[in-house]
């Protein structure tokens, strides 16, 4: 059996998808050797495969709304390949009903598709696991893409008798992993979670945007190879089973230049104030710590914060390399904890998840289990078009320029339930720039360095989105910005009182 499961949450760690993977062979296994199934599924010479998505509730809301015509979120969804009733093929298999993969024969039986979200909201009110409500959830999808059905007027009874049956043999049966009730104080939905605040500080491109944007799953925080791309603090919230981190993205601390070089360093203070732990990230590939770094350091130990050191890009040294770093990091701060990490290539991260989630509060979720930023759409959008100018322009250009939306407007489907049926977004953006001659490059030869900004920045707002976009940017020149406080206050960058 092959069982393809595709994370698009960061609900499951590794190790939980392991196991799930473990029980779902063995599920699928056990029902392909059923005497109720085609023999010829198993008699073949192919490996039976399953492709196992996991995703959010906007995710399966929209799938539901596409394949099913229903505006809602459900705990699971299932698309059989193969033509069955009751366990058997309708047709014989055909030569086109199978694939292959580095020479190995697969018949694929189809894909199902799960909201962890959901699941656990279902785990809590059933009192057991999400493990095995999981589990459950998936072989009832395995019987579905057999051909069993409790829909359209047939017997349900038969379908749950077999599912019952399998998650007794593979040693999830249903009083396997009861749970005791919560107590008065904190009843089911407000369970208690290693739960708070972690603030991301370090030295200007060094990998934190890149980290939060691999934390939560999508794109929260621009990445770009030019230092100090973030300026405003960007919130991704983190959940699983026993832990809510909510995270702050900083922007680099460095010697402010000007008012706006001022309004990012405060802002980096602020999120290392307000946090529970912070998390001071280091680049792997230099030994000695830069006085940024050591300024932090001073920082999270005056707060009386405790402090992990993440060091990226750990993938790009030896192991060996590390070790002079680790002890000269050591000299500027006692930290609680100490992982090496690839941000880019996810290597470390659950190490590192785990090592903040030991020094959170114990406390119910600050958030609903859903959330995965404060950030709106419209505030992303910003954020995305500047990305672009960092990335087309030249030195002197990026950092003497904000985005500004003039306008979201949201067009809902003639026959749109509510705001999940849009079927485009117009956005109206204006491009603020310090210099005629700086307007001048970001407008490009015919326009086509603004066109070139715009096509990249839209494709990337469409797949936040999942919608089509029309993006309409402008230039505007307003000298000295970054020194005026009225421009500060109007593109947001308004520092806040204690």
């Amino acid at each position: 059996m092959m069982i393809n499961i595709e994370n698009k949450t960061r609900s499951f760690q590794k190790d939980d998808v392991n196991e799930f993977s473990s029980y779902l062979e063995k599920a699928l296994a056990l029902l392909i050797s059923k005497e109720y199934i085609d023999p010829a599924l198993s008699g073949s010479d192919a490996e039976i495969s399953v492709d196992v998505r996991l995703v959010g509730e906007d995710a399966i809301r929209k799938l539901n709304a596409e394949y099913r015509e229903k505006d809602r979120v459900t705990d699971v969804l299932s698309f059989p390949i193969l033509d069955m009733m009751d366990g058997r093929l309708s047709e014989k298999l055909m030569p086109y009903d199978f694939t292959y993969l580095e020479e190995k024969k697969l018949l694929p039986i189809g894909d199902v598709v799960i909201c962890p979200e959901k699941a656990r909201k279902q785990a809590e009110e059933y009192g057991h696991s999400m493990l095995r409500e999981m589990v459950f959830l998936a072989v009832h999808s395995f019987l579905h893409l057999l051909g069993f059905d409790h829909e359209n007027g047939r017997d349900e009874g038969i379908m749950f008798s077999k599912q019952d049956e399998i998650m007794n043999e593979i040693g999830l049966p249903r009083s396997s992993d009861v749970l005791p009730a919560s107590d008065d104080e904190h009843p089911v939905g407000e369970m208690l979670a290693h739960c708070g605040y972690c603030a991301l500080v370090g030295r200007p491109n060094v990998g934190k945007s890149t980290l939060l944007n691999t934390i939560s799953g999508m794109k929260l925080a621009i990445v770009s190879h030019k230092p100090q791309t973030t300026r405003n603090n960007i919130q991704a919230i983190y959940n699983r089973d026993d832990a809510q981190v909510i995270f702050v993205d900083t922007p680099g601390i460095h010697k402010p230049q000007s008012k706006l070089s001022e309004f990012m360093v405060d802002s980096s203070f602020r999120a290392a104030k307000g946090a529970d732990v912070v998390v001071l990230m280091a680049d792997g590939r230099f030994e000695k710590p830069a006085s940024v770094e050591i300024r932090a350091a001073e920082m999270a130990k005056k707060l009386k914060k405790p402090m992990i050191l993440a060091v990226n890009k750990a993938d790009a040294v030896s192991k060996e390399s590390l070790l002079p770093l680790i002890a000269n990091y050591s000299k500027i701060a006692e930290f609680s904890d100490i992982v090496p990490i690839s941000a880019l290539k996810d290597d470390g991260v659950d190490e590192l998840m785990n090592a903040i989630i030991r020094l959170l509060p114990s406390q119910p979720r600050y958030f609903p289990i859903e959330e995965v930023t404060d950030q709106s759409e419209r505030e992303i959008s910003s954020e995305l078009i500047r990305e672009q100018i960092l990335h087309y322009t030249n030195e002197e250009i990026p950092h003497g320029t904000a985005v500004e939306i003039d306008s979201f407007e949201e067009v809902l489907k003639d026959d749109a339930l509510d705001s999940y049926d849009r079927s485009l977004i117009r956005i109206h953006a204006s491009i603020i720039c310090e210099k005629d001659s700086h307007k001048s490059i970001l407008l490009g030869r015919n326009g086509q360095m603004i066109k070139r900004i715009g096509t990249a920045a839209r494709e990337n707002i469409e797949k936040m989105t999942e919608c089509k976009v029309f993006l309409d940017l402008h230039v505007k020149v307003r000298k000295d910005w970054k020194n005026r406080q009225v421009f500060l206050d109007e593109f947001g960058y308004k520092k806040k009182d204690d």
